[in-house]
């Protein structure tokens, strides 16, 4: 693991991916499979968490994924991620998905976008510490606007479920299983 920075842009770590979907991909309707483009985000994601935080990052959560339109066989799709946010050991990660036809030139089409929790671990599974983000252009900063509604959105979510549980009697489920 390589030492880390104490900040660093949101310009450093970007990441693009462009991918040709293929007939293996798809679902009972003929289009891809949503799972198939949640973990090409899981993945692209990922690398931008561990080159922001100079090590390794795991998922903890997927906070928020929107499909807007289908991604077709033969589309080639693109993500595009960068940290938004972060906390000690935390960070968010947003990625936008855009797809375009293999065979004709025309305009990217927004197909969805997506908001991933990742936490930065040591050889040991612990968390460590992370360079916190600096926002450089006004898209910058209203992403990280926008990621810390999201943090105060979870946080709430779960006192919420929490006191509910406690209400009730029940145990709290950290996964958010049961």
């Amino acid at each position: 693991m390589s030492s880390s920075p104490s900040s660093r842009p949101t310009s450093e770590t970007r990441l693009s991916l462009s991918h040709i979907t293929a007939q293996n991909e798809t679902n009972l309707l003929g289009t891809v499979h949503g799972g198939v483009i949640m973990t090409l985000v899981d993945s692209v994601a990922g690398v931008v968490a561990a080159r922001h935080s100079g090590g390794p990052a795991v998922t903890a959560s997927m906070d928020e994924m929107v499909f807007l339109v289908p991604v077709r066989v033969g589309d080639v799709v693109h993500f595009s991620a960068q940290v938004n946010w972060t906390g000690r050991s935390s960070m968010e990660v947003g990625v936008r998905i855009t797809a375009d036809r293999w065979d004709a030139v025309g305009p990217q089409m927004h197909v969805a976008s997506a908001y991933l929790v990742f936490v930065a671990v040591d050889e040991d599974g612990k968390p460590r510490e992370v360079p916190q983000v600096v926002p450089v252009t006004d898209e910058d900063r209203r992403r990280l606007r926008e990621a810390e509604i999201r943090r105060s959105h979870r946080l709430a979510r779960r006192a919420a479920i929490i006191a509910s549980r406690e209400q009730s009697g029940e145990e709290a489920d950290e996964g958010g299983g049961r």
